[in-house]
């Protein structure tokens, strides 16, 4: 199968076809490579606009459109978009209160991003950026960069694509991100690498027996492998690490999200779901949204990630407003709300 789709126009026809699927939704830029929002909410001042590397659909073309994002530039499979398509897409969106970029914590994004920021200030366009880093796996004094941006990426959209649709203004934005993610943390797991497109190989091994914790969504390692074990003892391990990361008052309300790395069965999500109300409940803590399914892929991965939001009656009410988008899950529905 992929001798179907090893070639370089891969990512451009997968962005034509999203958006003939999705015409009532976006519309695409073909000569840059990036799809904007055909009907954004007219009450905005500043636009929001994200993007990283194709393969983790529908992250971040799935989320464009009223409530969430103006614009997505995706690049190639698991590479930053680069500035040119970034500044021209800001170009395309910014409102008279500017253009506000969604940033996940890799090096090729912020030095793309911050290319692009610093040509639109020249231009006159006001332009700022909110930092999603939210996996606990990469939080090591090794890893210069810091902690990697995960699925918390989505949440951040969603909530700050609210606070905009409501006329927020540019500072007040980037103010509401920076404490959206500094409460938002995630933590991965894999049984099996994701398959390389041009190949079909698996991205790397995973000895028989064995789940990779910690694995990042560009196939990146864990530094740990440990030992398969029942289902509810994984998710226990994983809540655990997060609540620790987070470090919640008692009761506090989460928003509690699991996600789908690409291979994973929605019944099979659920179950995870299951267990992780259970383990977080246990501890007192109160998991007020509960959304699952696939966010942020890894291809076609064979784990699923599980991301806690620590959310006061602001961000709950910003979680709930409405969003017109091919993959946000809208209206909310009874299981979504837990």
């Amino acid at each position: 199968m992929a001798s179907y789709f090893a070639t370089e126009s891969l990512v451009p026809d997968a962005l034509a076809g999203f958006a003939r699927a999705h015409s009532d939704l976006v519309d695409l830029d073909a000569e840059h490579g990036f799809l904007t929002a055909r009907r954004p909410a007219a009450g905005r001042r500043v636009a929001l606009l994200s993007g990283g590397g194709s393969g983790h659909e529908p992250l971040h073309i799935g989320y464009v459109g009223a409530g969430m994002l103006d614009a997505a530039c995706p690049g190639r499979i698991f590479a930053s978009p680069h500035n040119r398509q970034i500044f021209q897409a800001s170009c395309a969106v910014a409102r008279d209160g500017g253009v506000l970029h969604i940033v996940k914590n890799y090096t090729g994004d912020r030095i793309n991003f911050g290319i692009a920021a610093e040509r639109l200030n020249r231009q006159g366009i006001r332009c700022a950026r909110v930092l999603v880093d939210d996996d606990i796996a990469s939080e090591s004094e090794s890893i210069a960069v810091g902690r990697r941006g995960m699925a918390g990426t989505v949440l951040v959209e969603k909530v700050l694509g609210a606070a905009a649709d409501a006329g927020a203004g540019l500072d007040e934005l980037v103010a509401l991100g920076t404490r959206t993610s500094a409460r938002c943390r995630s933590v991965s797991v894999a049984s099996g690498a994701h398959n390389t497109p041009a190949t079909g190989r698996p991205a790397f091994e995973v000895p028989a027996g064995m789940i990779e914790y910690g694995v990042g969504i560009h196939g990146e390692r864990a530094d740990r492998s440990l030992p398969v074990m029942p289902l509810a003892k994984l998710v226990e391990a994983m809540t655990a690490d997060l609540v620790t990361a987070l470090d919640p008052a008692p009761g506090a309300t989460m928003i509690a999200m699991v996600n789908g790395l690409g291979s994973v069965t929605r019944m099979e999500l659920y179950a995870v779901l299951g267990q992780f109300i259970a383990a977080l409940t246990a501890r007192g803590l109160v998991p007020g949204r509960t959304p699952v399914g696939e966010f942020v892929t890894a291809l076609d991965m064979r784990g699923f990630s599980l991301t806690l939001l620590d959310a006061d009656r602001e961000t709950l009410a910003l979680y709930d407003a409405p969003a017109h988008t091919a993959a946000w899950p809208s209206p909310a529905t009874t299981l979504d709300r837990g």
